[in-house]
């Protein structure tokens, strides 16, 4: 098979960086409160306990909404989609200047994480709308490598903000920056065939894989096929591993290195630097493997592996004898973790019709933010009896390995659904 030749056009492209720029400010203002954590622990008298509570109510309230939110968007479309879930997180992450407690600042993580929810399945049912299997991998893991720069430019700025200003002023400047960002997607997102700025070219390329109308699948059927617990499962064995990164990697480097606040910035930005270039690394694999012919399951699955191997060395970062030894070995594990969940975050599209695949990412985000709510309550555990991520980390180290073989096995040849099974 030749490699195919890419139509005149970029609309999809400016698309997908509006996807870009979304998960950017969705992981800004979902990190603040971590980079703030060491400050905020010392100020207000926080527990390790308390603190994990936080992470387990937001992963609650993410994977509860993670499946509503799946399903609206299955009968809303993105665009509508995405701008509920802008508004939400955005009233969420404003009010987290209320409180100062652990118990209170739950409050305002809730509506946060509901908003949040729905970026993803937002951007993966956008994905699905404007770009065809050839180049979906590449485009979400172009969009998914947002969540790594928004990790790298919140701990640059918000410990800026938070000495010049006080801390609630962090929580109110990033918190405006979505209002922008909801302004220019309702005024420029419309599907394909809607958008004036399309050419013929770009459209036929985009729609040349036939689509059906979009139509919610009956739970019943879903939770039947193998599929779907393909997705759900990888999701689960996962996402904990992210959420880990996300929520502790601050609090690591103050715990194992005496990292001050002001100081996080750069092991952050070089941790999450060798994560976006898993992240786009990952989704080009197979997609490159795809423009050389390669069966759909074959690329994803190789692109998968290779990425797991990376995250195996994750096993000896909590004892690094120096700052940058434990920076590579956890960058080389986020960038495992991107580069696999781009792969991941593609099996619905890839093996559901088009516009019918919002229940089963919602399924899969309920099921890795379970995954996560379990992972918090480890590590905060582990971290008030042993004072070590040594046991953490050696769970973050095997888990992308499990995942693929879990996957692979419920769906050894990656066959789509057949209209019959769920119709």
């Amino acid at each position: 098979m030749t490699a195919e030749r890419r139509p005149r056009g970029n609309v999809r492209w400016v698309i997908c960086g509006l996807l870009f720029a979304a998960v950017v400010l969705s992981y800004v203002d979902r990190l603040v409160l971590p980079v703030l954590k060491p400050s905020l622990q010392a100020q207000y008298g926080w527990s390790e306990q308390g603190y994990a509570n936080l992470a387990i109510w937001f992963q609650g309230a993410y994977g509860l909404a993670y499946v509503l939110f799946g399903r609206l968007v299955d009968r809303v479309g993105a665009r509508i989609g995405y701008a509920l879930a802008v508004t939400l997180w955005t009233i969420g992450h404003v009010a987290h200047v209320l409180f100062t407690s652990t118990l209170g600042m739950a409050f305002a993580r809730v509506p946060l994480a509901i908003g949040e929810a729905g970026a993803f399945p937002a951007a993966l049912a956008a994905t699905g709308e404007w770009f065809p299997k050839s180049e979906r991998a590449l485009a979400i893991g172009i969009f998914n490598a947002g969540s790594n720069v928004g990790a790298i430019v919140t701990p640059l700025i918000v410990p800026v903000i938070a000495m010049t200003f006080g801390w609630r002023m962090a929580f109110v400047a990033t918190g405006a920056l979505t209002i922008l960002w909801l302004i220019a997607w309702l005024g420029f997102y419309r599907r394909p065939r809607e958008h004036s700025a399309v050419s013929a070219e770009e459209r036929a390329w985009i729609e040349r894989e036939p689509a059906e109308r979009a139509r919610p699948i009956a739970w019943r059927k879903l939770l039947g096929l193998r599929q779907t617990w393909a997705y759900m499962l990888g999701r689960f064995l996962i996402d904990p591993v992210w959420w880990t990164f996300l929520f502790w990697l601050p609090d690591f480097f103050n715990r194992q290195y005496h990292v001050k606040m002001l100081d996080f910035g750069p092991p952050l930005v070089a941790v999450y630097l060798l994560a976006d270039v898993g992240s786009i690394g990952g989704g080009w694999l197979s997609s490159r493997l795809l423009s050389r012919g390669w069966q759909t399951g074959r690329a994803r699955k190789t692109a998968m592996f290779a990425c797991a191997l990376f995250a195996l060395p994750i096993a000896f970062a909590a004892h690094a004898p120096t700052l940058w030894t434990a920076v590579l070995l956890i960058g080389l594990a986020c960038a495992a973790h991107q580069g696999f969940s781009a792969n991941v975050y593609a099996l619905p599209g890839d093996l559901f019709p088009r516009g019918r695949a919002g229940s089963v990412i919602g399924l899969g985000g309920l099921t890795g933010a379970l995954g996560g709510m379990i992972m918090a309550k480890f590590a905060g555990t582990i971290l008030a009896t042993l004072g070590s991520y040594q046991p953490i980390f050696l769970v973050a180290s095997c888990a992308y390995l499990v995942a693929l073989g879990v996957i692979h096995l419920l769906a050894p040849r990656y066959a789509p659904v057949a209209p019959e099974q769920i119709a």
